[in-house]
């Protein structure tokens, strides 16, 4: 368990913050995407099935805020701008890719625990 002692700065919050920020839907995929290199917006909204532009856009915007993602404009007409992992970015990729191969090892205990659970539980409240 981590706890504010274990913090350098004295507080959990950068855990929580760079926890949430992973943990949401999209980061990690679009993480995962830009690690097989640059991307322009087009071409990684096609790579990413079921993301919105919206969502593609404030995910890009917080994911570069952190200092995982950089953006670069170059002055073309019209105006290429391609996505890429920063050198910090690149360093969450070997967790990200540990988590996954262990939720692809365990997903028959997972899905067995969960539909255990939601036979004793469901079965409590129909009753």
């Amino acid at each position: 368990m981590i706890t504010d002692a274990d913090c350098p700065s004295g507080g959990i919050e950068i855990v929580r913050d760079v926890f949430n920020r992973v943990g949401d839907k999209w980061s990690l995929i679009v993480i995962r995407t830009l690690d097989a290199g640059p991307q322009r917006f087009t071409a990684l909204r096609h790579s990413i099935p079921g993301i919105s532009q919206r969502m593609l856009t404030l995910t890009l915007r917080q994911l570069e805020r952190d200092g995982l993602v950089s953006r670069t404009v170059y002055g073309e007409v019209p105006p290429r701008v391609e996505y890429a992992l920063t050198e910090l970015g690149e360093t969450i990729v070997p967790p990200v890719i540990a988590l996954a191969t262990w939720a692809f090892a365990h997903e028959r205990e997972i899905v067995a625990h969960r539909d255990r659970y939601d036979a004793e539980n469901f079965a409590e409240e129909a009753g």
